[in-house]
């Protein structure tokens, strides 16, 4: 299972382990420079480096490297890529202690996200040009002017097209009893977020979408990952939930993917650290990920936060957050254990 996929599946256990500084203050780097967005430029060129954390797409993050460089060819951009298990504690850690590597910090964890935002221990404000762009809308996409809407990870439907060369058009099609024993699901066992993306179908899709799927038996697999080369190998023809295809595609592989409305997803949200070393940096780096080259090089098989973004898959706008209080650890445990009886034959 990838780190993507790992993230998606863990939405919620990075709070456990990554807010517990929120009130315990730790010291924090100086921010950007005063006066316009030329001195912050300025600035950055003589910090000379700035450091991301993501557990966006390696290939994406990759692209974001290159754009930027070539855009401030003064600055270098090195990241980590992990999952929001790995990479929450670790911010909370250089919080606590004040010694800062990370100067951005992009999560899908949402009671992270949500903490983090109330708390405003964590971050600075973003203070670019781009967030002013009508297109993006700042209002609605940015939290307490810290936490910025960055992506959003989305999930579809999936189908072997040399089995079923006309591909899936809603949802509803899966339920065909055709398709029985020939579906691939994702096990939610553990995995908060995956349990949440069964609730949004009942919620979005049909109120017993998950007990009429649950009827046509479907092959039960560890995450989106395997699903997806399930899906290539013929050993399924269809699914209510993977990541787009697009590099599979790409690869030759006989697999379609189409994004339903309503789609489950996960949105990526962003922000300048408060113990980034790189302050004035971190300001560009994160201006440059919601402008529109920015958005080119991190939106392929994702959703974008800006319109007309080549490769994108929607708008991150549209993928809501999950609210915390959906993904009570109790109340997702009780849920794994009623899917089971359902899911598991």
């Amino acid at each position: 299972m990838t780190r993507w996929c790992r993230t998606l599946a863990a939405l919620t256990s990075a709070a456990a382990l990554g807010l517990s500084a929120a009130c315990s203050g730790g010291a924090s780097a100086s921010g950007p420079v005063s006066g316009t967005w030329d001195d912050v430029i300025a600035a950055a060129k003589d910090e000379g480096s700035v450091y991301l954390y993501s557990s966006q797409h390696p290939e994406n993050l990759a692209s974001v490297k290159a754009g930027f460089e070539a855009k401030y060819p003064d600055i270098t951009v090195e990241f980590t890529r992990g999952s929001d298990v790995e990479l929450n504690p670790r911010v909370d850690a250089e919080h606590k202690s004040g010694r800062g590597i990370g100067d951005v910090h992009m999560t899908t964890d949402p009671a992270w996200i949500r903490a983090a935002a109330d708390s405003g221990e964590y971050s600075v404000n973003a203070i670019g040009p781009s967030f002013d762009n009508p297109d993006y809308g700042r209002d609605t996409s940015v939290l307490n002017d810290t936490l910025f809407l960055t992506s959003a990870a989305v999930l579809g439907l999936g189908w072997n097209t040399t089995a079923l060369p006309d591909g899936l058009n809603s949802p509803q099609d899966l339920l065909a009893p055709e398709l029985r024993g020939r579906i691939g699901v994702v096990n939610p066992a553990g995995f908060a977020a995956v349990t949440d993306q069964y609730r949004f179908f009942d919620r979005n899709w049909s109120p017993d979408y998950t007990d009429e799927l649950a009827q046509n038996e479907p092959r039960v697999y560890p995450g989106v990952l395997a699903v997806a080369q399930g899906l290539g190998s013929g050993e399924i023809v269809a699914t209510p939930m993977v990541q787009p295809l697009v590099r599979e595609q790409e690869a030759g592989a006989p697999v379609g993917w189409f994004r339903p409305d309503p789609a489950w997803g996960a949105p990526y949200y962003s922000h300048v650290l408060a113990s980034a070393p790189h302050p004035n940096a971190a300001q560009l780096l994160a201006d440059f990920l919601i402008s529109p080259e920015g958005q080119v090089a991190l939106s392929k098989g994702y959703a974008s936060v800006l319109p007309n973004i080549p490769e994108a898959v929607g708008r991150a706008q549209d993928i809501a957050l999950t609210d915390p209080a959906d993904l009570d650890p109790a109340a997702v445990t009780e849920y794994q254990a009623e899917w089971e009886q359902r899911f598991i034959r």
